[in-house]
């Protein structure tokens, strides 16, 4: 019997132990202060195991980023309609032309309601315009041509010749004739179908300019000499072929050239020198645009003659502006 007591002390002793324990353990999610967190390590494993508090940190000293994938975009296609009023002249090769435009609702219904009952027999036009050298105004056109376009929103236009200017318009065309514009397009140039016939970059040349770049060409410098006597020694020289330019067969406008045909061959040059005087105190003008006078108030100048019709009006006006006087060389060379 004692030894029964005995033990039932020692057992409510060790659960009364247990209950103070458990009163006195913190709440769960709190450590300890000044003391990190440690998970029980079950007996004999001899590993100690990081406690949550402590895994929590150790992830934080690394950065783990995540991999980005760029966005798919996916392409839209261009709208058909932007809303506005609007044509486009655009070149394709030196015959066609490639025009495209808009005509909005609410345009054709402020038409309608202006002209009345002529809308209705009226057609849709794109107006081309040759403008060719010309500041365009709407009415002073080389020419024009009309196209009946219907509800299409392009076309591509046969101009019938290249290394010209063109603009056209967008617009209605009335039974009486009359042409309603809508819109206007761009200028545009189509290319030449062959080499340029402008053969010299500078259409006018002073002789005493000619003389000084040649003679800076073959190694006289920038005071070349410009006498009368070496100037008709370099034009006989190159008038007869004996002194030419790297690459460069003439230095005046090109007539027909024969190729070689065994050892028989030939080469025609042309080109229009023009001369004259006046007073010295005078202004003189060629072909608009003015010209420098020697001291005894003589001039000359170089021009390139290729075939065709050189029109060249001289104008000189006294130095007190009251006199003045126009002679115009005209000039017609033809190859054959």
């Amino acid at each position: 019997m004692a030894i029964l007591r005995k033990v039932k002390d020692k057992l409510k002793k060790i659960v009364a132990r247990g209950s103070r324990r458990k009163k006195e353990a913190p709440p769960a999610g709190k450590a300890r202060a000044g003391r990190p967190e440690r998970a029980v390590t079950p007996e004999g494993s001899g590993k100690e195991t990081i406690g949550i508090r402590e895994t929590v940190v150790e992830r934080t000293k690394f950065s783990h980023p995540e991999t980005q994938r760029p966005r798919r975009v996916i392409v839209e296609e261009l709208p058909g309609y932007y809303g506005r009023d609007k044509i486009v002249l655009q070149v394709r090769d030196p015959w066609w032309l490639h025009s495209y435009w808009e005509v909005t609702a609410g345009t054709l219904e402020g038409i309608k309601a202006r002209i009345g009952d002529r809308y209705w027999g009226s057609k849709r036009i794109v107006r081309v315009y040759d403008v060719s050298n010309i500041i365009f105004d709407g009415s002073n056109a080389h020419r024009f041509f009309d196209i009946e376009v219907g509800e299409a929103n392009n076309w591509y236009i046969d101009t019938g010749g290249p290394g010209r200017s063109w603009c056209a318009d967008i617009g209605l065309l009335l039974t009486n004739g009359e042409f309603i514009t809508i819109a206007r397009s761009n200028t545009v140039g189509t290319p030449l179908d062959g080499p340029s016939w402008i053969t010299d970059e500078e259409w006018m040349v002073p002789e005493e300019m000619f003389a000084r770049l040649y003679g800076m060409g073959f190694g006289f410098g920038r005071s070349s000499p410009v006498g009368k006597a070496w100037q008709e020694s370099m034009k006989q020289a190159l008038f007869s072929g004996a002194l030419a330019s790297p690459g460069i067969t003439s230095v005046s406008s090109p007539g027909k050239h024969i190729p070689k045909a065994r050892k028989f061959w030939l080469v025609v040059n042309t080109e229009l020198i023009v001369y004259g005087a006046t007073e010295p105190d005078a202004k003189v003008t060629v072909q608009g645009k003015d010209i420098a006078l020697r001291p005894d108030g003589t001039f000359s100048l170089r021009f390139a003659l290729p075939d065709g019709k050189q029109v060249i009006p001289v104008h000189a006006t006294s130095n007190d502006g009251i006199d003045e006087r126009t002679i115009t060389p005209i000039v017609t060379k033809e190859t054959r």
